[in-house]
């Protein structure tokens, strides 16, 4: 399979569900900006129009898109990885905390403070509607491991948003305590250190990429 992401994007939490199952894909690394695959200068939007990552591209062909149904997608594709969820509530519970990072951690509240286009004002407002979303993941993760009674690619997930707060200075995790130890517990998880490592080197070299391009 191909996995087309961009260093440190949420498609990281693909690669953290694929090296948890003991697995891996052909990794395409899209340029952010320029939206060009990396590896042989196609341009992205002919795979997905919209220019977005994660995009996985299934050994028959299929084109999946949007990081929850990928992130189900490897998860149902390796099932003694255990990072699915059974049918029933259990499932429900999964895609109910994907929902959740995507919408009310992702999207509102990171994506406004990420951008180098939103004014004070903006961020000012994010912050007052969106930081109750931290909130509420401080006193749900009290005496838990993980979101749901094991791992999941829900965790796989929330890691990858969290270590957002590297470039978000207005988020302090040390105001969260226990999101704080829950981050710094699983990014020391072997499928993660390793996912993190690798991405941070290559956004490392996109920066350097970019500098010399400005």
């Amino acid at each position: 399979m191909d996995l087309y992401f961009s260093p440190l994007a949420c498609s990281l939490a693909t690669r953290i569900a694929l090296y948890e199952a003991g697995e891996s894909a052909n990794f395409l690394e899209v340029d952010p900006k320029t939206k060009l695959v990396q590896n042989d200068g196609s341009d992205f939007r002919k795979v997905n129009p919209l220019g977005l990552v994660p995009t996985l591209r299934t050994d028959d062909g299929t084109v999946l898109t949007e990081n929850a149904a990928i992130l189900q997608y490897v998860a149902d594709r390796f099932p003694e990885a255990g990072i699915s969820a059974a049918s029933g509530i259990e499932r429900s519970r999964l895609q109910q905390w994907l929902c959740f990072i995507g919408t009310e951690l992702h999207k509102g509240l990171f994506v406004p403070l990420l951008d180098r286009k939103a004014g004070p004002e903006v961020k000012s407002y994010v912050l007052e509607k969106n930081l109750s979303r931290l909130d509420y993941l401080e006193n749900y993760l009290k005496g838990r491991d993980y979101l749901l009674d094991h791992f999941s690619v829900a965790d796989a997930y929330l890691v990858t948003v969290i270590n957002w707060t590297m470039a978000t200075p207005p988020v302090e995790l040390a105001k969260w305590p226990t999101v704080k130890a829950y981050y710094e517990r699983l990014r020391a998880r072997p499928s993660i250190a390793k996912a993190l490592t690798e991405e941070f080197e290559l956004y490392k070299a996109e920066f350097a990429r970019h500098k010399a391009a400005a």
